[in-house]
């Protein structure tokens, strides 16, 4: 299987960027290709060989993201996987992209694979980059039903069956948009705790936008997929579920101008899963609902 990586920068970690790139480049079996992005800005010094993307403006991660994918062939098609990376993280690993090729395979539902998120000098993986509920214990694969954004691995097919990720999120939540898609086309999800990428441990809220984008991005992603009888009981859940966690004022008034954004701005196209996905999702242990 021909594997390629696409990493997408903002130019400002170019020491950071070049040793992720050495550390696909060290990787056992064939040759990964790779393709940096610059997001709006130039794409600092990289080995021969690594192809750039220079945008004029920021997509946001999943655009910047499809512009990768692109750079592989409509759909990434070149390749038959397709790894994507956060340009500050580095592969622990050297047989990671032999791990992914035998699993591809291995499994033909197989369409998506989740790394493990560690920090490079404690070695702990934060609860939140485990993705499904019962996360206490980072070190046990299982399936699930979304993935890392900046740490995994997508067979291309995926892609080219149902598409790349939603450009109009800009940033959170669109790895879940395109895993209930992916889970709806009946490809399955799985997270591997042997597949790790270094990264430090950082919180999401760093980023400026982040209340306000989770917020709206949680309403599309339920009015863009989400059987109408579900769209609010999810949307109630996460609501009941933020006021919970006591957000400071600033936060909460983000978040809650999010959510009311997220319903009187346009999502994108809605294609609503089937029922026989919604109990997939419940059997996986993740109901659409949370």
């Amino acid at each position: 299987m021909k594997v390629g990586a696409v990493i997408i920068t903002m130019g400002n970690r170019p020491e950071e960027l070049r040793a992720l790139i050495d550390s696909v480049a060290k990787q056992d079996g064939d040759k990964v290709s790779v393709v940096v992005v610059g997001n709006g800005s130039p794409v600092p010094d990289v080995p021969e060989g690594v192809r750039t993307v220079e945008l004029p403006e920021n997509l946001g991660i999943p655009g910047g993201r499809n512009v990768g994918i692109e750079a592989f062939g409509p759909g990434g098609s070149d390749v038959d996987i397709l790894l994507f990376l956060d340009d500050d993280g580095l592969l622990a690993r050297q047989d990671t992209a032999e791990l992914c090729r035998e699993a591809f395979a291995a499994d033909p539902e197989l369409g998506i694979i989740s790394f493990r998120i560690a920090d490079p000098e404690t070695g702990e993986t934060q609860r939140r980059h485990v993705p499904r509920l019962r996360a206490s214990d980072p070190m046990r694969s299982s399936r699930v039903t979304t993935f890392l954004g900046g740490a995994n691995a997508v067979r291309t097919k995926v892609l080219g069956e149902v598409g790349g990720l939603p450009d109009e999120f800009f940033y959170a939540h669109e790895e879940t948009d395109l895993a209930w898609r992916a889970l709806d086309a009946d490809w399955m999800i799985d997270y591997r705790s042997d597949m790790v990428l270094y990264h430090p441990t950082t919180a999401p809220s760093r980023h400026a936008v982040y209340h306000r984008m989770v917020a709206r991005n949680r309403v599309w992603l339920a009015r863009r997929n989400l059987p109408l009888p579900l769209v609010p009981v999810y949307l109630g859940v996460w609501l009941l579920l933020t006021l919970a966690r006591r957000p400071s004022g600033p936060a909460l008034k983000a978040w809650l101008g999010g959510f009311k954004e997220g319903w009187t701005t346009p999502c994108g196209p809605r294609r609503p899963m089937r029922w026989r996905t919604v109990w997939r999702l419940t059997r996986l242990g993740r109901p659409p609902v949370i």
